[in-house]
């Protein structure tokens, strides 16, 4: 591997698909800013030399309006206005919309370090980033400690990390190098430490690199799923939760996408957020024909941020269940975890 150049040019590289119409877009911005910056100033300027005190001038039938300069001035400005709205609202709208076949590694923020596990082949990094070049990759975020920031200059992407919840954004690298991550939110004493590197990579390239479980993970790469069912059964989640709903709790399978009516609050739809929440802060929604029975555990203490998202892919591998259908119950032994 070529050295790591540490310098950080005024302009970073364009190297994601978003670059160079965020680019495009800010200095478009940034010229029409200065060019009516210019014109009032000079407007400004001109007349206050024309009319100041003691300057000879003609002040004799002054104009209190035109209409056509009135005209021009609102529909120009307006026309500007609406077009840049359009076209930012436009380019938000992609950048907060993953494409399905995104690839997904898994972000968790921690003081003063970034870790971060591929999804597919279970590889984890710290503070580094391997990816392939042309590959959307979506990040699924998460902070253990206080809100922090990701940042990626060179794909112009940044996003904050915040506890108790998760964030994502997503790119499509372009360009083969190795670029800079940064956290953006002062985050503690170590702030300016916390950063990090994504290398993109030929498709040849990370196919070895995958192959050989990557460059800093030396143990076979784990499945979160798996990960999470040995979670799973450790904790005896199988003694109340079952194949079926039952007097103890209900089912886990299917419960991925399915709609959940509580006693307490509104029905949401279960996701990521509310199984997480479910898990570290049971109470706070309970599902109806059933009691605060389930034991709670201790955030940090009992369960890591780490095996919250394992488990959490353990019941999603459970089953898939859009809103209101009927769940796709798989396999599994009544009262026992699979």
């Amino acid at each position: 591997m070529e050295p790591t150049n540490y310098s950080i040019p005024f302009v970073p590289e364009q190297a994601s698909t978003f670059a160079r119409e965020v680019d495009i877009l800010y200095w478009t911005i940034s010229g029409l800013t200065l060019l009516f910056t210019l014109i009032v100033g000079v407007m400004v300027v001109t007349f206050v030399n024309k009319y100041k005190r003691g300057k000879v001038a003609d002040r004799s039938n002054p104009q209190h309006d035109n209409i056509k300069l009135e005209m021009v001035l609102i529909i120009i400005p307006t026309i500007l206005g609406l077009g840049i709205f359009a076209w930012g609202a436009k380019l938000f709208v992609e950048m907060r919309t993953p494409p399905k076949d995104a690839m997904e590694v898994f972000v968790i923020g921690k003081q003063w370090m970034w870790q971060l596990q591929h999804a597919e082949s279970g590889i984890r990094e710290n503070n580094e980033l391997h990816v392939p070049i042309g590959q959307p990759v979506k990040l699924t975020m998460i902070s253990q400690d206080v809100i922090h920031g990701f940042y990626i200059p060179a794909f112009r992407i940044q996003y904050h990390v915040v506890p108790g919840r998760y964030t994502s954004q997503w790119f499509t690298a372009s360009k083969v190098g190795r670029y800079h991550i940064f956290c953006t939110i002062h985050c503690g004493t170590q702030h300016s430490e916390m950063g990090g590197f994504v290398t993109v990579m030929s498709r040849t390239d990370w196919a070895k690199w995958v192959s050989n479980g990557g460059n800093s993970f030396k143990e076979p790469p784990k499945n979160f799923a798996e990960s999470g069912k040995r979670i799973y059964e450790e904790m005896a989640c199988g003694t109340c939760h079952s194949n079926d709903d039952t007097e103890k709790a209900p089912t886990l399978v299917g419960l991925y996408g399915r709609k959940r009516d509580f006693i307490n609050g509104p029905d949401v739809v279960a996701d990521e957020d509310y199984i997480r929440e479910s898990i570290i802060n049971p109470y706070e929604r309970i599902n109806k024909g059933y009691d605060n029975t389930m034991p709670v555990y201790e955030y940090r203490k009992e369960i890591t941020e780490e095996q919250l998202r394992d488990v959490i892919e353990y019941i999603k591998s459970l089953g898939f269940a859009r809103a209101n259908e009927p769940a796709k119950v798989p396999a599994i032994i009544t009262g026992t975890p699979q």
